[in-house]
């Protein structure tokens, strides 16, 4: 089954960068850089990848990765730190939520989701 989802942005600890789909490069600077800064972050603190993904619906979703024999990635710290991320920056993702799902899905703002 093939699963619909978009990508906002990731960072990878292995190539040192980081991505921003530009789909979203209409996103005010500041949105970009926290996003920017969160996931390099995270890299840095945890190790592997980190990608921000929008599933169908228009939640979104974080999924890690690391490449096998990885001896620094820290899953334990990953789940941690994914959760504390979730916790300290939920007006930020819940923003970037009800962006993906009126500008991107075309969904009606019924200002509940605020």
């Amino acid at each position: 089954m093939e699963r619909n989802e978009t990508v906002l942005c990731g960072a990878s600890v292995y190539t040192q960068k980081f991505y921003l789909n530009e789909q979203f490069k209409s996103l005010p600077e500041g949105i970009r850089e926290e996003l920017q800064i969160m996931c390099v972050l995270y890299t840095e603190d945890v190790g592997g990848v980190i990608r921000l993904v929008f599933d169908e619906e228009g939640n979104l979703q974080f999924e890690t990765d690391c490449e096998e024999g990885d001896l620094l990635y820290d899953e334990i710290g990953s789940i941690l730190k994914i959760k504390q991320l979730q916790r300290n920056r939920m007006e930020l993702l819940e923003s970037l939520e009800l962006y993906y799902k009126v500008f991107i899905l075309g969904q009606a703002y019924s200002g509940e989701d605020v």
